[in-house]
């Protein structure tokens, strides 16, 4: 039986990103009183700086387990990274645990952070991959978007790779949605029409969530 990422550890994993995303930056965040305050929730976060998953991990109102990419499981950061509750991904075959411990912490009520562009690019939400929607239609739970803006703006003077120390990153979150068509079906056809009303509502909260903040 695969063995579910701690609970107990995102939350620690919360707090060590509240203190370092707000001791080191000045995250603006917008709609946070969207998220569902219990019962299984998916992030659905656009991707164009490697602060991104931390600076959500710090600012949601919830425990996050992300799904992350193997590669990043490195040197102490794989004992770290585990131990504070994250799934680790292997993005080049069809990962069995991590899909297995992806779905037991929405079974469990818990919150599941997706970068559903798969990688890091532009952060538009211009593609999708279809674990976004395999997710949300197996498990029935309601996908909240949430844009990341001023990570990638320009790189720091310090550490090239970090957005400016103490410069702002706002974080805004959207309305809950559902991504199935409320049938329950799982066929490829479902899936495919299910990613396809995602990246709608993605690109329409990105676009909001520009006009919001002046991004």
């Amino acid at each position: 039986m695969t063995e579910l990422p701690s609970a107990r550890g995102a939350e620690v994993g919360r707090r060590i990103g509240v203190g370092l995303m707000y001791g080191l930056w000045k995250p603006r965040v917008l709609g946070a009183w969207r998220v569902p305050a219990s019962g299984p929730v998916i992030f659905a976060v656009n991707h164009s700086h490697n602060i991104d998953g931390p600076m959500v991990m710090g600012v949601a109102p919830r425990p996050t387990h992300f799904l992350i990419k193997k590669e990043a499981f490195i040197g102490p950061l794989d004992p770290f990274l585990l131990g504070i509750g994250q799934v680790k991904v292997d993005r080049d075959t069809t990962d069995r645990t991590a899909i297995t411990q992806a779905l037991g912490i929405l079974a469990d009520g818990g919150v599941l952070g997706i970068f559903p562009e798969g990688t890091r690019g532009e952060g538009d939400f211009a593609s999708l991959r279809a674990g976004l929607a395999y997710f949300a239609v197996r498990s029935g739970a309601p996908i909240v978007p949430v844009a990341v803006l001023g990570s990638s703006d320009k790189p720091g003077r310090l550490i090239k790779a970090l957005p400016p120390l103490r410069s702002r990153v706002d974080v805004v979150f959207g309305e809950p949605f559902e991504a199935g068509d409320g049938s329950g079906r799982r066929t490829r056809k479902a899936l495919d029409e299910a990613t396809g009303r995602i990246q709608k509502q993605l690109a329409a909260h990105l676009e909001n969530a520009r006009r919001l903040t002046g991004r």
